[in-house]
Order: C-alpha cells, then structure tokens, then sequence
C-alpha cells in the first residue's frame, strides 16, 4: 500500500518536494491556509525547473479545520518562526505510527517537535535547494541543485524508514537515507551558521567579503562554529570541513546567505533559531566572539523592525 504523505504547505521547499513526489505517483496531500487554497485551485501547482517542470492541475488539498489522522508521513518545511503555529495545525494528522520529516534549517526544531509529538515520531532531515514562488504562485527552481537527506533518529523507525527511501527513490529529486544524520545535521547548521553570520553581519556576498580582506573573519567564524559543534559530540568530518573552508573564502563567490536576502527586503529573519541556537551550545569554557557580535547584529535589526512596524499605521 503507498504511503500516504502529508507535505505541510504548498510554498516553494514542500511545493517542490511534494510535487516531485506527485510526478512519481505518490499519495500527497499539502496541507494549506485558505488563500493558497483558492489560488492552487486556479492554477494548479506548477513547478518550473531546469530539471523538469510539473503541473498537476488539481493537486490534493486540506486546510487545518478539516485535518483528520491517518498519514504515514507528514513533510515539514516551514520558518523557524512559524513552527508553532505549523504544529498546531497540522497535530491532529499524527497518528500512532505517524513519523515527521522536518526540513527546516538548524536543529533547535527537533526538541519543540519531540516535546509536542516524542522523539520516536521524529526524524532527522535536511535539504539543499534554491526555490522561490513568483507572483503567480509558481514554484521557480533558481538552479539545478536539489537534495533530500533522512535518517531515523530512534531504532523504532527504522522499518518505516525503508519505505520512505522506497518511495523518495521513485521520484525526480536526489536523495538520500543517512545512517548519520544528527552528524549531517550539524555539519550543514555549522555551515549556514557561518555563513549566514558573516554575510549578514558584511551585508555583503563571500566574494566582496574576501575582496574586502575580511576572509580570515569568516573562517574565524567557521572555526566557533565547527568548535560547537566538536563540543556537541559532532565534530566536522574533514569533507565537511573542506567545503565549508572553500566556500567561505571563495574569491568572487556570489554566494550569500538567504537571510541576507530576508534582511534586504526588509523580512522577518531566523536569527534565534540559526545564530542564537549556536550560540546558546557554545559551552562555558569557549569563547565566540564573531558569533556573538554576528548575533547581536541580527538582533538589532530585529528590533529595528519591530519598531518600524509598530509606527507604522
């Protein structure tokens, strides 16, 4: 019997995930607010993609007053700050053989979930991909990069595990099932750590940050990072490593952290849940400095906005 998947949004991670999952003959259901209803009910969900694109013109929908239980699989890709208002929605869907799949950035969502629903419903998960919904709704694939990373994080999942792997392995999008996926975890959140921090903090992309001669400083950065996570019990494996040293000191990299593109448009950011998270692990008898400052950075332009927005009428 197909496993019955509920994708939590239709936005541009789930929409993606869970239409590549559709374009295989997976049973999916997004779980959407009214307005993304009545729009996906216009226009389908379409995907626009070097990859290949998809439109399935009457994709399954539920909102959160009609959610009922009985998925086998339930895909999370929200925001950090919408995570609760997520769990709210979509807890009458966990059954007793339930199992989550939280792709968010980070790992601070993984003890709010186990906290809400317990650890064995719970998996590890990550993903790498840029998308983003234009004007019509449509989910637009910025590259041709996509991946999909899971791993059972309790030994009673791992039979429910296998079946996932079958069903992902079906569909048009790279994944993986990890027998590691706390260390995967940690090694891609001491990265986005790093460089969210340094980008945010520069209000620049890598390669004008090593062009300005403040390379050093992001890999001083990188080294807090890689030294809380070691503290954690996961150091960085050396490819993890490797790439993260490359990709921070990368002369003329456009690379630049979504946050930073959050910042630039004046948006809501993930400061507490990426930044403050690392931070907040950093054990008593190491220093952070550059995490720190990048940190309070963030901060600073939260309470900015929130200023702005309370003056405006």
């Amino acid at each position: 019997m197909a496993m019955k998947i509920l994708v939590v949004g239709a936005g541009s991670i789930g929409g993606y995930f869970g239409g590549r999952l559709i374009e295989a003959g997976a049973d999916v259901t997004f779980l959407v607010r009214p307005a993304r209803a009545a729009a996906l009910r216009q226009t389908g969900l379409v995907i626009k993609s070097a990859r290949g694109d998809v439109h399935d013109p009457s994709p399954k929908l539920v909102t959160a007053t009609s959610l009922t239980a009985g998925f086998d699989l339930i895909l999370l890709s929200c925001k950090a700050y919408d995570l609760a208002d997520a769990i709210a929605d979509f807890a009458p869907a966990v059954g007793s053989d339930t199992l989550i799949l939280p792709l968010l950035n980070g790992i601070s969502h993984l003890d709010e979930l186990d906290r809400h629903f317990g650890a064995a419903h719970v998996l590890g998960g990550q993903c790498v991909i840029s998308t983003v919904l234009d004007p019509e709704g449509r989910i637009i694939h910025l590259n041709e990069i996509e991946s999909l990373t899971f791993g059972a994080r309790d030994p009673s999942q791992a039979a429910r595990v296998g079946t996932i792997d079958t069903t992902f392995a079906a569909a048009r999008f790279a994944t993986q099932r990890s027998e590691t996926i706390m260390q995967d975890m940690w090694e891609k959140f001491a990265f986005i750590t790093s460089l969210a921090g340094i980008t945010c903090l520069m209000r620049a992309t890598i390669g004008d940050i090593v062009a300005a001669g403040a390379g050093p400083i992001a890999l001083d950065l990188a080294h807090e990072c890689a030294a809380i996570a070691a503290s954690q019990g996961y150091p960085l494996r050396e490819p993890a490593w490797q790439r993260t040293r490359t990709a921070l000191t990368a002369a003329g990299s456009p690379l630049a952290a979504s946050m930073l593109r959050d910042i630039e448009r004046s948006g809501r950011i993930e400061a507490d849940h990426i930044l403050g998270t690392m931070l907040t692990r950093c054990p008593p008898d190491q220093t952070a400095p550059v995490l720190k400052i990048a940190y309070l950075h963030l901060k600073s332009y939260e309470k900015a906005q929130a200023r702005t927005t309370a003056t405006t009428p």
